[in-house]
């Protein structure tokens, strides 16, 4: 057992904090903005439009992920005090309305613009899934979003005496391995427009259900909110596969 001791600070200015989860938040655009910047060729972006897509795709994350906080994991909370919704620096950030943040900004975007949005999706797939681990990291460094009870050897003790799934960091690992899956892929096959983005949201969404199960949450029809979600978004991806990517599923599982 590993008793959890981080600082969530990295260093405090004038009262100010800077902290891991900023930074490491940041790290991540600026991943992103990276991968668009180096296929601006093959997406036909100018540098404007590049940094312009980024500003977009920040957007989209932050009010997409605070809303479904709001609204899909602590709405009494906020009703009762709609101002902490501006907070942010308050915590309170889901995965699931982050990600449909960032795909409906980056829609709407490609399409004033004239841009394939698909290939600008299948761009951010990777990058996408790296951030996301790295967040998982910086969760685990805020020690939130704790795992059940457990009594395996590497379980960690989060301040409140038990010894607990360091979920997070499972969940860390999970993103960074799909990333290396997704790399692999479009490295070793010509692919359809869309298809490295509709496989990501399959597999986080698979990963996210089965990774679930060991996680401390409220649960609602033995399933949490989060599952729910995830198998909304593995069904979504999976009939769009199945309907359209026959030939690239055949080209990678063969």
């Amino acid at each position: 057992m590993w008793t959890y001791s981080l600082d969530p600070v990295l260093v405090s200015f004038w009262g100010l904090d800077i902290r891991w989860y900023g930074i490491i938040y940041a790290f991540g655009f600026l991943l992103a903005l990276w991968f668009i910047l180096r296929s601006r060729e093959e997406l036909k972006l100018s540098k404007d439009q590049s940094y312009d897509l980024l500003f977009y795709i920040m957007i989209g994350d932050i009010i997409g992920a605070r809303l479904f906080y709001v609204i899909f994991w602590q709405p009494a909370y906020y009703f009762a005090n709609p101002l902490e919704i501006l907070f942010l620096w308050h915590g309170g950030l889901a995965f699931h309305g982050g990600l449909v943040g960032v795909v409906l900004a980056a829609w709407l975007y490609c399409r004033k613009n004239k841009i394939a949005f698909l290939k600008v999706a299948d761009v951010l797939s990777i990058p996408a899934l790296i951030g996301l681990g790295l967040g998982r990291i910086a969760n685990f460094i805020n020690g939130e979003l704790v795992g059940r009870v457990t009594n395996v050897s590497w379980c960690v003790n989060f301040g409140d005496g038990l010894c607990r799934h360091p979920y997070v960091l499972y969940s860390a690992v999970k993103r960074f391995a799909l990333a290396g899956v997704l790399y692999w892929m479009k490295k070793s096959f010509v692919l359809a427009d869309g298809f490295l983005f509709w496989t990501m949201l399959f597999l986080l969404g698979v990963g996210r259900f089965f990774l679930d199960f060991v996680r401390e949450d409220i649960l609602y029809y033995g399933l949490s909110v989060g599952q729910w979600m995830s198998l909304t978004m593995v069904l979504l991806a999976l009939v769009i596969l199945l309907k359209n990517y026959k030939e690239d599923l055949r080209k990678v599982f063969k």
